[in-house]
């Protein structure tokens, strides 16, 4: 139970209680990565007391988002170990999430994660985000689309807005410094059917980090164009 306080003062600072029960499942999730992190490429940070506050706590912070606290469906694009999905999943057992991900070595890691710790609200889809976007069961189906890729706004808005019903949000988990990258993306939203509606600020417990959650609310439904064929998103961004 060694950083169980910790993990419950961040939970408590987004007004939620975390149980002993959920704690374990974070240590058994945090034990599953550093494992299969030999075998397959899911993060840089591995020490204990680093991951659970880059990772874990970081991720818990979505919920100063009331899009992510109300929401009955999130799909996570580009989730990679799970995040910030999985910890959602931990912490928020009434919504169903949903993980994709383009590396099927991943999907399979992240089904023995769910096995492992007994989430029976999560699917997993192995999929690129442009294709996934395509297909009429996913394609503006969600709540929410969240991320924490590192892509700049104008990219993520492209593989994340396809997903999210009209009224629903994009939540973008962001660094420290954003203004040039809304700045740069702010068109690419409106075209995607978004209207920015928040940012929200977050400090990390114990840690002099401090980072954004930018909520993008879908207003109307996103041009059949988008997202564009795969690789395109990347080389060259909407302007």
């Amino acid at each position: 139970m060694k950083f169980f306080d910790l993990m419950k003062a961040a939970a408590n600072d987004v007004n939620l209680e975390l149980t002993e029960t959920q704690y374990e499942q974070f240590i058994k999730y945090m034990r599953l990565v550093q494992e299969w992190n030999e075998k397959i490429n899911l993060t840089a940070i591995t020490e204990d007391e680093e991951f659970i506050k880059k990772h874990f706590i970081d991720c818990m912070k979505a919920f100063k988002s009331d899009a992510i606290r109300n929401a009955k469906t999130i799909i996570d694009v580009g989730t990679g170990a799970g995040f910030p999905g999985m910890p959602i999943a931990i912490l928020h057992p009434n919504a169903h999430i949903t993980l994709l991900d383009s590396l099927n070595k991943r999907i399979n890691f992240l089904n023995i994660v769910v096995r492992e710790l007994g989430l029976n609200n999560v699917t997993t889809i192995h999929s690129r985000a442009e294709d996934g976007a395509r297909k009429p069961e996913l394609r503006e189906k969600f709540d929410i689309a969240t991320s924490r890729a590192v892509a700049n706004m104008a990219v993520l808005s492209e593989f994340c807005m396809p997903y999210v019903k009209k009224g629903g949000y994009f939540v973008a988990l962001k660094g420290p410094s954003i203004d040039e990258e809304l700045e740069n993306g702010s068109n690419a939203i409106k075209i995607l059917g978004g209207e920015l509606k928040e940012i929200i600020e977050v400090s990390i417990e114990e840690t002099d980090l401090k980072h954004n959650i930018v909520e993008v609310k879908k207003v109307k439904e996103c041009p059949k164009t988008y997202p564009r064929k795969a690789g395109t998103v990347n080389k060259k961004p909407l302007k």
